[in-house]
């Protein structure tokens, strides 16, 4: 009896242990599933121009801030490559990611240039991939594996020219050396198309994967904000489906699919958890109800298509207004019941309601929604460390037919310029670190996180003037670039290499000029509502 007693309390010991383990080990994970980073994909003939694209909010309370242009490279014969993956770094200013050595790989005589984000976003040629995680079950984990999520995207993007070579990467990667990470969904686009790539483990002590890409139809737009969203695998479509070999086996073999029960579906296999998380569903809703309101979409509804046909060709603009969205005027704005009466008699929102509240404060103004206390998993959030648009357009040379279009800390109160994927450098501030070292003004990072955290203490008020500044300017940006591709152009007709210098001093002179604004706003604001917030 005594020993049945410390067996259990040992078990129990045990179990702390682990879940604490798992606590300090996903920390951009709320009420036991991820809440970091929603991801939209448009088809070549839903874009306004014929441009493809993915994008990446990178939401998360560790990753890296800072970011720059790697080189292409080449490599000695028979080099081998150090794969890592990520571990919390909790001993610097802020808390961070370190690197950890899993294992070597066969290194590949030359590797492409690339923009350095934490998830890198866009090579030299075009091919582009946002990031979002949706976990998946925590039984098919496996440490065994060698590579993690922003691994695999390094590879992708250094050794691959298109959509499907990244994929088929993956499959030879991941067979051999095996997946370590969570449930990761990879939007990749090229020049001519994009795909959705979901990837499990292989279950725990297993190495390899379990993954399945869908590609997002030409005239459509799709989306995924940390929940798996492939259902049904129709590998007799080549063009649109690709999947492991081990796609169904483990899921029969764990009793989460009964052939007898009807058609796999790869979402309820592998995240069954995601298609009941409303944080990850009303993002879903929102992104096509803003894009394809015509559907009349419902937001309770537990599955949204995989991907819908917009109203209307899709422009830089409306992505911008989706990125920045936090359900204002719906009865999912969560800040909708912190009401003042006006001078006038009416009741309002507070000027000091704050969709952008740190969880803790939830609890003060005793919020409630979809989401809990949390109130609703928007779409723009006070923790995004950056986020990308990116544009992939088959009829421009490389250099200036990739461009991602960057933003730092929450959107909703910063402004996106563009980064060509031939540029040889970008901004100071931008490839300055951050986080690790502290608060600096040398930093784009902290720039926009302290513009973005003040503006939100009297948001009603204050956004109003971050935004007249920040949209005439994202406006010139978006009139201005037509003329500046075809400058570039010009000069690339007679020297690609000029036509390099003047898109990167022309991504460097805006990134500048966006971050001096961005100090400059802030102490405006510091002075306009003094003791008003």
């Amino acid at each position: 009896m005594i020993k049945s007693i410390l067996i259990a309390v040992f078990a129990m010991l045990m179990g702390a242990v682990n879940i604490a383990a798992k606590d300090i080990e996903l920390p951009d994970w709320e009420g036991g599933r991820p809440d970091g980073c929603t991801t939209i994909t448009v088809g070549k003939l839903a874009s306004d121009h014929g441009w493809v694209a993915t994008s990446h909010t990178c939401d998360s309370h560790r990753t890296r801030s800072w970011f720059d242009k790697q080189p292409a490279k080449n490599h000695e014969s028979g080099a081998m490559l150090q794969l890592v993956k990520r571990a919390n770094e909790d001993s610097l200013a802020m808390p961070a990611y370190k690197k950890i050595p899993t294992g070597k790989i066969p290194q590949v005589e030359h590797t492409y240039g690339f923009i350095n984000t934490a998830y890198p976003c866009m090579n030299e040629h075009q091919l582009a991939i946002g990031e979002s995680t949706f976990g998946g079950r925590e039984s098919l984990r496996s440490e065994k594996g060698l590579v993690d999520c922003q691994q695999l995207v390094q590879l992708m993007i250094e050794r691959c020219k298109t959509a499907r070579e990244a994929i088929e990467l993956a499959r030879v990667i991941l067979e051999k050396d095996g997946w370590n990470d969570v449930g990761e969904c990879l939007t990749i686009a090229d020049k001519k198309e994009v795909w959705q790539l979901e990837i499990v483990g292989p279950g725990a002590g297993n190495v390899g994967a379990i993954w399945a890409a869908q590609r997002v139809p030409d005239e459509h737009v799709s989306v995924n904000a940390n929940a798996s969203r492939i259902r049904r695998v129709d590998l007799s479509q080549p063009d649109y489906f690709k999947a492991s070999a081990n796609l169904t086996q483990t899921a029969q073999d764990s009793g989460w699919w009964n052939p007898d029960d009807g058609p796999f579906e790869f979402c309820y296999a592998y995240d069954p958890g995601g298609r009941q998380s409303m944080a990850a569903r009303r993002r879903e809703w929102r992104v096509f109800d803003l894009l394809a309101p015509s559907l009349k979409l419902h937001p309770n509804s537990e599955n949204y298509p995989f991907s819908v046909k917009p109203d209307s060709l899709v422009s830089l603009a409306d992505l911008v207004r989706v990125f920045q969205d936090y359900y204002e005027g719906t009865p999912f704005n969560f800040v909708k019941d912190i009401t003042v009466t006006d001078d006038s008699g009416k009741t309002i929102i507070s000027p000091l309601a704050n969709p952008f509240m740190p969880y803790d404060m939830n609890k003060v103004f005793r919020i409630n929604g979809g989401w809990g206390w949390r109130g609703e998993r928007t779409i723009a959030r006070w923790y995004t460390m950056y986020a990308t648009i990116t544009q992939s357009r088959d009829w421009l040379p490389d250099e200036i037919g990739g461009v991602v279009w960057m933003a730092m800390d929450n959107v909703a109160s910063s402004i996106y310029v563009p980064i060509y994927c031939g540029v040889t450098d970008v901004a100071e501030p931008y490839k300055t670190p951050g986080r690790v070292n502290g608060f600096t003004r040398d930093s784009a990072w902290w720039a926009f996180n302290r513009l973005g955290t003040l503006a939100a203490q009297r948001w009603g008020d204050m956004r109003h003037d971050v935004m007249d500044v920040w949209t005439p300017w994202q406006n010139e940006l978006f009139a201005n670039q037509k003329s500046i591709e075809e400058k570039a152009l010009e000069l690339y007709r007679k020297s690609p290499k000029e036509a390099r210098a003047f898109l990167t001093d022309y991504g460097i002179e805006w990134g500048n000029k966006v971050v001096d604004k961005a100090w400059e706003l802030g102490d405006f604001l510091r002075t306009k509502y003094d003791e008003k917030f």
